[in-house]
């Protein structure tokens, strides 16, 4: 270890090793904060919540779709050509129909025969038309899959890198389970919109544009009496979006909800066993999906409404219009293939209108989504950061220091220390004293209130977060380890280092000769919960982790209180050797683990109360005296 290295490092979240969905540093095993994972989840909306900024969220939408306009033109200019082709058949069949009609007719009469090579010529003709629009709708459904595929790729990636810029606050007021939901249901939703309901929804205008121009060709008097369900349609449609549009957003918060809550308890189902929350569990996951289920039943229900409603319209203004047809027929004003081509456009010109309708309520869901997955893009993140680099010797110095996770709740209050380069420094104080908080303002988890955090006379907000945590190795008192083998575990402290080194730093760590009692030795793969080894092994592997990282400064937080008493005085051993020449804090309960510690904070309500080595603490019989001896009464007693 260098006291005058550079700071100049570089950090690359894809060489990291994989993690388990829903567990990371910051999840039940890192420092995530002080709220619960379902902290927020416990307040049931009684009536539908509409999407607070519908045309919003299409619009923010339809901006991700800008890189692919062009493919977009290509789709809409292929569905328009598609479209009116298979509008065109129905007219050309009324030809054929109008040919074999005269033939007959004229046969009957005596006077021709029927033209099977005219008709036969027509059908031919309708089928190239049919298999070019055909071709076209193959082409235009794989172009959208391109567009839909890589929009929700970009989706993924951005939420991605998002939650990796949002600040800890973000993941202290929101259950895991609910940003689980938003990358993976509500972003496969507007995949499944992308590269169906777009095609659809220009196959449907392009379609009634379309067949009304057609049919005016055919007869103006027909078409009036048959646009007559046009606004009849929207009217139903507009009024049954607005009445179920806040339940397709309940729909979406509450699946949310429910993952959130599958999640946190199936997280730590030990506990909820240990402690029988069985039935509580089941009451809490009733209640959510009881509200999820009346909100996507009424949901449904409404949307499904609309094509009922709209094919009674349609089936109605049908028989108005083979009533209208046949009278024409009757005064020449039409002919047979003239009316078979209208009705078959009549039957054609109520689905499109249909496709909208159902598109309504795919674009509602798609809208709360959207809502959901943009309203988390938008978070605000971490303040940015200075691209500066500083020679570190490992001089901290706190001063003025002010902070509180709520604003009007002050944990620590005009805090101010010094620690010098090399320095061991213990702090101790009762829980809830705001000894782990001046670590997560240390590591810039969170940002100072009032007052700053220099690092050699360096404000720690002048660095690059990553360069300042690079400075920093940690063990916590609540390990995290990760799906993977025993080595890529000890590895992550230091992604390139060898399997040698490997060795060497669980050597160190007092963990190497239990790895390799174990099944596959350093080769063994850590199950989901990394529950196959014991709380006490979990632990020496991430101190293991942290001394292969070769930090310049260290952070102990309480790193010995899942050993037995033989086990901790051999990684006590281990650790002063890691902490030669090292700028380290420790965290501890345990007072007699911090007896050789050159300095001793006692913290009570965020502030120090006294400082000093452990034999001074004593003789002065103060705070820290009183935390001593009850300590040693009770180990007593115990």
């Amino acid at each position: 270890m260098s006291n005058g290295r550079t700071v100049n490092q570089s950090f690359d979240s894809s060489n990291k090793p994989g993690t388990s969905t829903g567990r990371g540093p910051m999840g039940r095993g890192g420092m995530g904060g002080h709220g619960g994972p379902g902290g927020g989840m416990r307040g049931l909306m009684t009536k539908a919540e509409k999407p607070k900024d519908f045309i919003g969220a299409l619009r923010k939408l339809l901006r991700y779709l800008g890189p692919y306009k062009w493919a977009i033109l290509a789709v809409w200019t292929f569905a328009i050509i598609a479209t009116i082709l298979a509008t065109w058949g129905p007219k050309i069949l009324g030809k054929a129909t109008d040919v074999l009609f005269s033939g007959v007719m004229q046969q009957i009469a005596g006077t021709g025969s029927i033209a099977f090579e005219r008709i036969g010529q027509i059908l031919l003709f309708l089928l190239s038309i049919y298999l070019v629009s055909a071709l076209l709708s193959f082409v235009q459904g794989y172009i959208m899959s391109g567009v839909s595929m890589n929009i929700t790729y970009r989706l993924r990636r951005d939420i991605m890198d998002k939650l990796h810029r949002l600040p800890f606050k973000y993941y202290d007021k929101t259950p895991h389970g609910e940003v689980l939901s938003r990358i993976t249901n509500d972003v496969d939703l507007l995949s499944s919109t992308l590269s169906q309901s777009i095609t659809q929804i220009i196959t449907a205008i392009t379609s009634i544009i379309a067949i009304t121009v057609m049919m005016l060709s055919i007869s103006w008097q027909l078409t009036l009496l048959t646009l007559l369900m046009l606004p009849l349609s929207l009217v139903i449609i507009a009024i049954i979006v607005r009445k179920s549009q806040g339940h397709f957003a309940n729909q979406q918060k509450y699946l949310g909800h429910v993952n959130g809550h599958i999640e946190e308890m199936f997280g730590a189902h030990l506990v909820v066993k240990a402690f029988n929350g069985e039935e509580q569990s089941i009451e809490q996951f009733d209640e959510y999906n009881e509200t999820l289920y009346h909100s996507a039943w009424k949901a449904n229900f409404l949307s499904g409404l609309m094509m009922p409603i709209i094919n009674f319209i349609g089936n109605a203004v049908y028989v108005a219009v083979c009533l209208l047809g046949g009278y024409l027929i009757t005064t020449g004003a039409m002919t047979v293939g003239g009316i078979q081509a209208f009705i078959q456009y009549v039957r054609s010109f109520t689905q499109p209108i249909s496709s909208i309708a159902s598109i309504s309520n795919v674009l509602q869901q798609t809208a709360a989504a959207a809502e959901r997955v943009f309203e988390l893009l938008e978070e605000e993140e971490e303040i940015p950061e200075e691209n500066n680099d500083f020679a570190v010797t490992g001089n901290v110095c706190f001063s003025d220091v002010q902070f509180g996770y709520d604003a009007d709740k002050p944990v620590i209050q005009n805090f101010n220390a010094c620690v010098n380069p090399g320095q061991k420094i213990a702090i101790v104080g009762p829980t809830g004293a705001g000894k782990t908080t001046l670590v997560k303002l240390l590591m810039r988890f969170y940002d100072v209130d009032a007052g700053a955090i220099t690092i050699d006379g360096n404000d720690i907000r002048l660095f690059r977060r990553n360069d300042l945590r690079g400075l920093f190795g940690m063990v916590l008192q609540d390990t995290w380890l990760f799906n993977g083998t025993i080595a890529d575990n000890i590895r992550y402290g230091k992604l390139s280092a060898s399997d040698e080194e490997v060795v060497a730093a669980a050597q160190a760590a007092q963990v190497d000769h239990f790895v390799r009692t174990l099944p596959d030795s350093y080769q063994m793969v850590l199950n989901e919960e990394a529950d196959n080894i014991s709380q006490g092994q979990k632990q020496l592997l991430t101190i293991a982790r942290a001394i292969l990282a070769d930090p310049d400064m260290l952070i102990l937080d309480e790193a010995t209180s899942s050993v037995d008493t033989r086990t901790e005085i051999l990684i006590q051993q281990a650790m002063d050797t890691l902490m030669e020449g090292r700028t380290s804090f420790v965290i501890a309960h345990r007072l007699s683990t911090i007896r050789n510690a050159d300095l001793i904070l006692v913290i009570d309500q965020g502030d120090i109360v006294e400082q000093g080595s452990h034999d001074e603490l004593l003789e002065r019989g103060g705070f820290y005296a009183n935390l001593y001896h009850s300590q040693f009464e009770y180990d007593k007693i115990g």
